[in-house]
């Protein structure tokens, strides 16, 4: 492998990286949110604010899943430009092409739907909801 080539795949992992990051700090505001709607309930026992903090914690999961699709998007790229796929590609640029990666494990509801990201997430949404439900009934 010539050097540019490293260098390339260098910045894909880089980027690959930061968006691990950025779904790794969405999931701790997620937790933060859940704690913070707890406790205004605590504090002065409205239970309406277990409704409103489903919202966030949604959009938050949304979130979450486009940068996943987006890491999984330059995994392939990064094993296109590798050489690894058995269809090597001659990319040049950082560029997510839209025809190249698309459906599969790059469609936006299977990885919305995926094992590493649901869970935490309806989780912390069916707690919120029993939760308010005993509250009403207790």
């Amino acid at each position: 492998m010539g050097e540019d080539k490293i260098k390339h795949l260098e910045f894909i992992q880089n980027i690959i990286a930061r968006h691990n990051a950025n779904s790794f700090q969405i999931k701790g505001l997620t937790i933060t949110i859940m704690s913070a709607i707890l406790a205004v309930y605590a504090s002065n026992n409205n239970i309406n604010f277990f409704w409103i903090g489903n919202l966030p914690i949604l959009m938050l999961w949304f979130l979450d899943a486009y940068y996943l699709q987006q890491e999984r998007k330059l995994r392939g790229l990064y094993n296109d430009v590798a050489g690894i796929t058995d269809e090597p590609k001659r990319i040049k640029n950082m560029e997510i092409r839209p025809d190249l990666y698309i459906g599969g494990t790059y469609n936006y509801f299977n990885v919305l739907f995926s094992y590493t990201i649901w869970p935490l997430y309806v989780i912390i949404l069916l707690g919120l909801t029993t939760t308010y439900f005993y509250l009403i009934y207790n």
